[in-house]
């Protein structure tokens, strides 16, 4: 008995992922939404049956994805769907969120870099590569448009030449970036719809609350000087480490500023709409977010959070 209720509900699982995997692959706009949720069948039937029939269920919907989406469908499987077996285990395990976080992290990164070799040895294709000619392709229709309107290049145009040739040299900090972005969307979907069907999840705790080890500082204000003094200018291994170094510490410094504004926010019952609006104002302005990067390098310095704290309570 409590085998059948297994298969079938594997089968409701397999069918549901073929949907949302149709519509990932398919579906323009929408499928950008439901790609974050592609791994959630996974990750429930983990959390309910255990890893071996997770196993089983992720041959089914490999197999499923191959007739229905092709060469696009089974690579996007194989990379949710592993990444959806490690989180559902962690959370069957009862690790706490970040734990859950690294692990779908580490998942996601290495399939995504397997893909990524897999891409070049067997379909001779580099999509880092690809990327770089559609973006040339763009920059030369946007200049064949400006000239047509009697105007040269613009400055602009030619940053943006320069960021596509740095694309090539940047592919580890691209994956990287990828794997945990996705793995982070994916897990606080995951929470909405796993607290909504009655199970404890592992959340992640308030950004307020996020704090790196302070020793990504020292990491920081090294690789800071290094690229300072033009060591990340030429075609070395230590300029090709710079580069994809440098702008994930960039990312880690944002993380703690904007986790200060929260802190504040929070210590000051200010509206949630503040730090919020602050994490828009970062994205969209570079100023603002250097301001923020300030105030991450600050906090992991000079434990700002805790004066903060002291202030309140000597007030």
């Amino acid at each position: 008995m409590k085998n059948t209720r297994v298969l079938t509900e594997g089968a409701l699982m397999a069918a549901l992922f073929t949907l949302i995997l149709i519509l990932s692959v398919f579906v323009p706009f929408i499928g950008l939404i439901t790609l974050f949720l592609l791994p959630f069948p996974i990750i429930i039937y983990v959390l309910r049956h255990g890893i071996k029939p997770g196993l089983l269920l992720l041959t089914v919907v490999l197999s499923v994805s191959f007739f229905v989406g092709g060469l696009e469908g089974l690579p996007l499987a194989w990379f949710v769907g592993v990444g959806g077996l490690v989180v559902g285990e962690l959370y069957r395990r009862k690790k706490s969120g970040f734990a859950v976080l690294l692990g779908g992290s580490l998942a996601y990164i290495v399939n995504f870099l397997l893909l990524f070799i897999g891409s070049i040895i067997l379909l001779g294709i580099n999509p880092i590569e690809v990327s770089q000619q559609i973006m040339r392709e763009s920059v030369d229709t946007a200049e064949q448009l400006l000239i047509s309107f009697g105007q040269e290049s613009s400055e602009q145009l030619e940053q943006f030449e320069s960021m596509i040739e740095l694309l090539g040299k940047m592919t580890a900090m691209l994956i990287i970036f990828t794997g945990v972005m996705y793995a982070l969307i994916s897990q606080l979907i995951a929470n909405v719809f796993l607290t909504r069907l009655g199970f404890q999840s592992s959340k992640l705790p308030p950004i307020r609350e996020w704090s790196f080890p302070k020793s990504f500082l020292w990491y920081y204000l090294i690789v800071s000087i290094l690229m300072i003094m033009g060591m990340g200018n030429d075609s070395s291994a230590l300029s090709l480490v710079l580069l994809n170094l440098f702008p994930l510490l960039e990312v880690i410094m944002a993380i703690q500023g904007f986790a200060v504004i929260f802190y504040w926010s929070y210590q000051k019952k200010v509206t949630i709409v503040v730090p919020i609006m602050a994490v828009v104002f970062g994205l969209i302005l570079p100023i603002f977010l250097y301001i923020v990067r300030i105030l991450g390098i600050i906090d992991l310095g000079f434990d700002l959070r805790k004066k903060l704290s002291n202030d309140k309570k000597q007030s």
